[in-house]
């Protein structure tokens, strides 16, 4: 059985508070994206042991430290699940705010649930999903939702950009998380993004703001050059995903001049309609 795990983007990302327990609360809308890795698993081999098998961007440390893994050990807790051959082709980058550790998570309970009819509902599997990270239950849905509290309390939007495009770029830099939160001081936000997503796109500049960029730019410029250079192109909307280092623009329209100019630079991960 195959499936194709997306990845998601921050609209808008404030910190409003920071928590008695460490972590801080936050407001956002997670919206998906077809940027896509690909997974796939088999009955195992002769010798019968569960494996996994990655190819496309390396992924470090050893394979039962892999979300996919953590979700198929979560759930062999409590169900009775086949020894497995699994194959993993990433192409979501890590470091990069897209979320592609927990979509591969998510999928993965859902394509097990799918494939050994488990009968758990979407609520079940969100909360299978919970132990394993906190946006990783946005992608059972899978759907645009505000997302509050650490990232794991969604709230359905009416929301949609399929009548734009989306130029998603991902420079060779890698952005630590803890340090992105180190720097930041949390406060309620000027401009709620829950409020402010309603209004027409070429309103969101400068009113939704994604908070990690104050901390962010003055250690990585070059990701706030590639911000400011999406709305030198003719960007609606330009922001960096999540604590970074992606970054995208919103357009009626993309160029293939435009695309032919981050494509020598950057990563470049492809336009989105």
């Amino acid at each position: 059985m195959i499936t194709f795990p997306n990845a998601k983007i921050n609209i808008g990302l404030n910190i409003v508070e920071k928590r008695a327990d460490g972590y801080h609360n936050l407001e956002t809308i997670f919206y998906p994206i077809p940027v896509k890795d690909a997974l796939e698993f088999v009955p195992a081999s002769s010798d019968g042991k569960t494996t996994f098998n990655q190819s496309g961007i390396k992924i470090e440390g050893d394979a039962e430290s892999n979300l996919i893994m953590k979700a198929l050990r979560l759930l062999e807790k409590d169900f009775s699940i086949p020894q497995l051959d699994i194959y993993l082709e990433k192409a979501i980058p890590f470091g990069a705010g897209l979320g592609g550790g927990s979509s591969d998570a998510a999928f993965m309970l859902k394509m097990l649930n799918k494939e050994f009819n488990l009968k758990l509902s979407n609520s079940k599997l969100e909360s299978y999903a919970s132990k394993l990270g906190a946006d990783c239950p946005f992608f059972i849905e899978n759907k645009p939702v505000f997302a509050s509290g650490i990232g794991n309390v969604f709230e359905p939007i009416e929301f949609s950009l399929k009548d734009m495009q989306i130029v998603l770029i991902k420079p060779d830099i890698h952005v630590s998380t803890p340090l992105a939160y180190s720097m930041v001081t949390p406060k309620p936000a000027d401009y709620p993004v829950k409020e402010w997503i309603k209004r027409p796109i070429d309103e969101w500049k400068g009113k939704i703001v994604n908070d990690f960029e104050i901390s962010v730019f003055p250690k990585f410029p070059e990701i706030e050059r590639i911000k400011n250079s999406l709305y030198e192109k003719g960007a609606l909307y330009a922001s960096m995903s999540g604590s970074g280092s992606s970054v995208f623009g919103i357009f009626e329209n993309v160029s293939e001049d435009i695309l032919r100019s981050y494509s020598e630079h950057y990563t470049f991960l492809g336009t989105l309609e």
